[in-house]
């Protein structure tokens, strides 16, 4: 399947999971479209000064591809730097948060996916 980024569905969610600001969503791909058990496929647009406030992934993983800015993601009470080329594996019932504390925008490909 290829799809256009044209074709993508796009949206915006407000104080996401209680984090500052709004984050930009576009859906690479539905889970009703991957056969795999995943939750969400997409590019998240995290402005300066915005962020996902801290939360848990019961029953999930949780992969982050950091494409470009810089960021911070809090894993278990520990921050750490990211910027475009590292990657983040997370969930397993932990908690983490992201924010943006840099200058331009923070994106990420995030796919959330369910065991089974």
């Amino acid at each position: 399947m290829i799809r256009k980024a044209a074709e993508m569905c796009n949206e915006v969610r407000e104080n996401m999971r209680g984090g500052p600001g709004a984050v930009a969503i576009r859906h690479l791909f539905t889970s009703d479209e991957i056969q795999a058990k995943t939750r969400l496929c997409a590019r998240l647009i995290i402005p300066p000064g915005a962020g996902i406030g801290p939360h848990r992934h019961e029953q999930e993983d949780e992969l982050f591809v950091v494409i470009g800015g810089e960021g911070v993601v809090e894993e278990d009470g520990r921050a750490v730097r990211v910027a475009a080329g590292d990657a983040v594996l997370t969930g397993r019932g932990g908690s983490h948060a992201v924010r943006n504390e840099g200058g331009e925008p923070l994106e990420m490909l995030a796919v959330i996916m369910c065991y089974a």
